[in-house]
């Protein structure tokens, strides 16, 4: 669905906002859960990031997309609730757990550990570096949009994914290679 128009609006309606959280929704999640590695705090920075949106849709420029916006606000949220005291607190409580899901299939296992795994690694690799990735694998965006939205020239953020995939490899094999003498 095309949101051009937006860059026109003072105001936004239920009805495109109830649009963009249906189509934007699961990503702007996504990212937030990235940053926080919370699913509560990911929850509530989603949940802001669509009021935020909502509120200061004049803010709209159209420079960057409306995926590009909103993921923008989302990590702009992240940030500061990462930076909260409450965050700090949480972290220190141990309340950040994750939840995984077993399927009873031998296959369907050995799949979802393989993909935890990976996953593990990317979390394990410095926040730059896990963010850009993040951003060009999971959410499909352009060199351009990821510089834009992480206030970076383009040229940074193609040598940041070069350098995110370099350790993610080197990663995965070192992990592989572990396994092979255990």
């Amino acid at each position: 669905m095309g949101y051009d128009y937006l860059k026109y609006a003072v105001a936004m309606d239920a009805q495109t906002l109830e649009s963009l959280m249906r189509e934007y929704g699961q990503e702007v999640w996504n990212y937030a859960y990235l940053i926080c590695r919370s699913r509560s705090m990911a929850d509530d920075i989603a949940q802001e990031t669509f009021l935020k949106a909502f509120r200061h849709i004049d803010s709209f420029r159209a420079e960057a997309s409306v995926k590009t916006w909103l993921l923008r606000i989302t990590r702009n949220l992240s940030y500061n609730y990462k930076n909260s005291a409450f965050f700090r607190k949480a972290l220190l409580l141990g309340r950040i757990a994750p939840i995984g899901q077993h399927q009873s299939a031998e296959q369907a296992f050995l799949d979802e550990e393989a993909t935890n795994e990976v996953w593990r690694q990317v979390f394990s690799l410095p926040a730059k570096h896990r963010e850009i990735l993040l951003l060009h694998v999971r959410h499909q965006l352009s060199l351009g949009e990821i510089a834009s939205l992480l206030g970076i020239p383009e040229g940074t953020a193609k040598s940041r994914l070069f350098g995110a995939r370099q350790k993610l490899s080197k990663l995965l094999k070192e992990d592989e290679t572990h396994e092979q003498f255990t």
